[in-house]
Order: structure tokens, then sequence, then C-alpha cells
């Protein structure tokens, strides 16, 4: 049994000063593939319960990639480490490992890139270790100091011999296509100032983050328009007016109607989600599951939520819908009888500084639940996640619940109103539906 060495990590100040800049190959068809029905008569479904026994090549890589990614931006080198993105930048990571092991394994496809020197008898774990290490360095070269302390120490603790050499060379292999495929990967399209709106409806926020993710480059999605959500709910509406209503008696900082729970689920929901996401999705990658399958399942959660986070970040700026502190306090304006306008209404919460519709950690999560049902078989899945803001743990018994409460917390924290997060969680569950359908497939 290989013993991972210790890896050197960064200060949680250091991570959270570069978080809080990040925002919260596809078919030739823009509808999801339809499932297979079923041969036989479905069994009742078993639940999945997710138990993580250590670490292993996969999530040791995944941790590493993860502190390199989130150190501050830079004001010079490499597109990544000026402007990185830490859902696309681990996928770009997660993809190279699982082409390199499906080289080796051969259980499923390869996403892109197939090594001349692919074979049967190779290290597995070198593989992963060295098509990550060769990613990170081609990404983020500056930074090298900080991985390969990591990558040394861990070839030191794989036996030297030929499947060593062998794993190592796959890895590299893959790691070289693979930057070769995600170069100018449009990150750094050069954007025009921000205007803000000052019309109803308009989102107000001066030089708001996330402009540039609609111009990336998709992994599995034809475009990021693919799934584009329908827009929220007209101004003049009942349904506007329910959304306000909601947001503004659950979300306010002084609200009366809020539970003590409701609270509590809000705050935990805004850890920066790229100390939140890798965390808690490692161990779904820590289980008693073989390398190859943790390789698949990581690749297909971080593409799902790069291609998600990006996809709902174009619908956000297409429909550049104003923020519930705005409609509340300006609900004077949207020519809407049901609502009254609360010029002292802030939410109990900060708001993210990027417009309202779709909500982020809607389309996220349900891209999650989406890849995790799909990889596990049942949406009955059972396990925990923790929040650095609360200090807390939550129990999920399915993939849904999940959904339910981001959805809830981020009404009860006063960002979003429920038509947001019903049509993000929408447009996360189509991504999801269409990297499973289009990706990682059996041989």
């Amino acid at each position: 049994m290989t013993h991972l060495p210790h890896m050197p990590m960064t200060t949680l100040a250091v991570l959270c000063a570069c978080c809080l800049s990040t925002a919260c190959g596809g078919g030739s068809d823009d509808a999801p593939a339809q499932p297979l029905q079923p041969s036989v008569t479905p069994q009742p479904e078993q639940t999945v319960t997710i138990t993580t026994v250590g670490p292993n090549a996969v999530s040791y890589w995944n941790e590493v990639a993860t502190t390199v990614i989130n150190l501050p931006a830079a004001a010079t080198g490499t597109a990544e480490e000026q402007r990185p993105n830490l859902a696309v930048d681990l996928a770009t990571v997660h993809l190279a490992i699982y082409d390199a092991v499906m080289a080796i394994a051969g259980t499923h496809r390869s996403y892109a890139i197939t090594p001349s020197s692919g074979s049967a008898s190779a290290s597995q774990e070198a593989a992963v270790a060295s098509a990550a290490y060769q990613v990170l360095l081609g990404l983020f070269p500056s930074r090298s100091a900080q991985f390969q302390p990591a990558y040394d120490s861990y070839l030191a603790s794989l036996p030297d011999n030929a499947a060593r050499a062998q794993g190592l060379a796959i890895g590299a292999e893959v790691a070289s296509g693979m930057l070769a495929l995600r170069a100018a990967d449009g990150r750094s399209v050069v954007l025009t100032a921000y205007q803000p709106g000052n019309a109803p409806g308009q989102f107000r926020g001066n030089n708001p983050i996330g402009r540039p993710n609609p111009f990336i480059k998709p992994f599995v999605l034809n475009s990021t328009s693919q799934f584009r959500a329908p827009g929220p709910a007209a101004l003049g509406s009942a349904g506007y007016a329910a959304d306000v209503n909601e947001t503004m008696s659950l979300g306010a900082a002084n609200s009366s109607t809020r539970s003590a729970q409701q609270t509590e689920a809000a705050r935990f929901h805004t850890e920066p989600p790229p100390l939140f996401w890798p965390r808690n999705m490692r161990n779904f990658a820590m289980t008693n599951r073989s390398v190859a399958e943790h390789a698949r399942l990581m690749a297909l959660i971080w593409v799902a939520q790069a291609d998600a986070q990006n996809a709902c970040f174009e619908s956000k700026y297409y429909h550049q819908a104003w923020r519930p502190a705005s409609a509340i306090t300006l609900a004077d304006t949207d020519g809407n009888a049901a609502t009254t306008a609360d010029l002292a209404w802030v939410p109990v919460v900060p708001t993210p500084n990027h417009p309202e519709y779709p909500a982020a950690h809607s389309c996220i999560s349900a891209a999650m639940a989406e890849v995790l049902s799909g990889y596990y078989g049942t949406s009955k899945v059972s396990f925990d996640f923790n929040s650095t803001v609360t200090g807390s743990t939550h129990h999920f018994s399915t993939t849904a619940d999940l959904v339910s409460e981001v959805q809830m917390a981020r009404i009860a924290g006063g960002m979003h109103f429920r038509t947001a997060t019903v049509d993000g969680a929408a447009l996360g569950k189509s991504v999801g539906g269409w990297v499973l359908a289009h990706a990682f497939q059996p041989r």
C-alpha cells in the first residue's frame, strides 16, 4: 500500500483572499441524450452511503491542485496565473488524470487524449501524479514551489520500477495534449468597462465578477448558451411579486419569519465556492473504490461544475437582473402594485457582486446532484458537507436534498429570488445530464 506524503498547505487566509475574486468537445445536438429504458423491472433503489477511507492518488492530487489554483492572482505570468478559475483549472487537471488512468485501466473511453505509450502494466498512481504535476507546471509555472515538493515526495513513495516509469510517461504525454487542447481557453477575453443598469429590473453592481466566464471554451457543452435560462419573472407579474415578497420577508437582516435553521443554512453556504466545493467533493474520491473509478468520478464532477458555472454566468450576463437589495429598495419603480419599497431593507448575508438570475449556487449544486445520481445510479446518496463559515456539518440523504437546501439558503440569505434558484437548478441539471450522456462512457 502506498503511503501518501504530507502535502504542504498554504494558509486559509491566503486562500480566501483569492477565492473572493472567483465566482461563486460535445455532441452535435442541443438536447440531452435520452437514457436507455431498463430491460427488466427496476428494483427499489438502494442508498449509497459515502464513507471515506483515507486519501489516494486522485484525492491527494486534487488537494494539491486546489491549493495551487487558489493562490492569489498574479499581475504577470500565464493566463491561469493572472486569472485563475478554480472549476475550469481543476477540471483540466482531472481530465488529464482521467485520460492517463484510462490509458492503463481501459474501462472507459478517453475524453480527448490517447497516449501512444498506453500500457496495462503501468502504475496508475504514477500516471495520476505525472498528469497532475505536468498540467500544474504548464498552467502555473511560477507556483511550482507549492507543488514540486509534493511531487518529489509522492514519487519517492512509489516503487522505482518499470511500471512507475511507464505511468510517468503516460501522464506526461496526456498532460501535454490536454494543455494544448485548453490553450487560449477564452478567459483572457478583453471586455469593455461594465456599465451598470439604471432602469427597473437591471443589475446595479459596479465591476461585477465572473464576466469572462461566458467566453471560456466549454469542456463538453456545445456552447455556454446551450441551456440558457429563460429569464426572470416579468416585473409586473404576480410571480415577480411573489418572489420579491418572499425574499423581502425571509432574507431581511431583521427578519421575523426566517427560522434559526434557515439562518444557519444561509451562512453555511456563504463559504467561498473555491474552498467549499473542492473540500466537500473530495470525499467522493476517498472511498474504497478503485483509482480508475475515482478518476472518472472526479472528471465528471469538475467538468460538470466548470461547464455549469460558465453556462450560468452566460445566462446571468445575458439577462442582467437586479438583486433583491435593489428590487426591494426600488420597488416603487417596478410598476407592480403588489410590491412595496423598503428603503431600509438589507439582506442577512452579503450579496455577491454579479447579476441575480439565475442563481449560481443552484446551477452548480444541481449539476453536482445530477452527475452524482448518474454515477451511482440513484439519487439516494447519503453524504455530509461541512462549512468553515459556521463550523457545522450538514447531512444529506439524497442528492435532491442538497439542491433544495441550497435553494432555500440563497432565498433566506436575501441574495436571490425563488425563480432564480429554480431556473438555476434546471440549468445545472441539464448541464449535468449532458455531461453524463456525452463523455466518460464505457468502452
